[in-house]
């Protein structure tokens, strides 16, 4: 293995790593946290980090730490879940599309472009000011936006494909369009859909925590990094680390995330 391949493997598993640290986080945040999420003191608001309050407290003298480890819950929840439901969604249309061709492929395509011509932050801040939705429709809502990219590429991958031999041989073997799709394209694209899903992961929570930042997103009292952020503003140049540490929360998991995709998506060099 050459040193830039063994250095990229090594990034690589930096980043999943991480990764799972904050899954595994989020998972046991009641139990790891040091105190209930919502509890207020008052007596200790505004308090900077201390060997009690490792990241300080807010303008109710809720811990931030413990707010940080539970609003991991609502972002990533929403994050894993919209890139889930997105990127499957952006499948089924890549591969109908690559297919099948003629009018059907030129239809989704253009309405493909049409939603990747649409800014999807305002869009999604004019639906989420009308409908003030709930984390399971603002899950459906961030998904609904982020399809586009996958379905590109795997069209792309189905039109490959559909000129490869064992796919004419399906069909000449009169299996149905639906197994056709399902048992032999499906799982030779699965390794592309893997590496839009990690890409999806980051752009879910990035789009989650803007809207929650402008005040449209999660609602409090839940917790997220996007509107700890939103209820931090006013306090940036004071109380620093009620911004900080969610935003660097954000930035090292969008991070972790993407590096892993981009790993995925390069191919090793000897």
């Amino acid at each position: 293995m050459s040193a830039a391949n063994e250095q990229s493997a090594t990034n690589m598993r930096w980043a999943w790593g991480l990764v799972l640290a904050l899954v595994g986080v989020a998972i046991l945040a009641p139990l790891v946290a040091p105190f209930a999420p919502d509890a207020v003191d008052l007596a200790l608001r505004r308090q900077g980090p201390s060997a009690l309050h490792w990241f300080g407290t807010d303008d109710l003298g809720r811990d931030v730490f413990t707010r940080v480890l539970h609003g991991a819950r609502v972002s990533l929840a929403i994050g894993l879940l919209a890139a889930a439901l997105s990127v499957a969604l952006g499948t089924a249309i890549g591969l109908v599309a690559g297919f099948i061709g003629g009018a059907v492929d030129t239809g989704l395509m253009r309405l493909t472009d049409a939603m990747l011509a649409v800014p999807r932050l305002p869009l999604l801040m004019i639906l989420t000011a009308i409908l003030q939705p709930s984390i399971p429709l603002l899950i459906i809502l961030v998904s609904v936006v982020g399809w586009m990219e996958t379905s590109r590429v795997v069209r792309s991958e189905a039109l490959s494909l559909g000129r490869r031999g064992f796919i004419e041989a399906a069909q000449a073997l009169g299996l149905s369009r639906t197994r056709v799709l399902v048992r032999h394209m499906l799982p030779n694209v699965l390794p592309t859909v893997i590496v839009s899903a990690t890409l999806a992961v980051g752009r879910s929570i990035l789009l989650e925590s803007a809207l929650s930042f402008f005040g449209v997103g999660v609602q409090p009292p839940a917790a997220s990094w996007g509107n700890m952020l939103y209820q931090a503003q006013s306090t940036m140049t004071s109380e620093p680390w009620l911004a900080l540490f969610p935003g660097l929360a954000i930035f090292l998991t969008t991070l972790a995330v993407n590096a892993a995709g981009e790993r995925l998506s390069t191919p090793a060099v000897s």
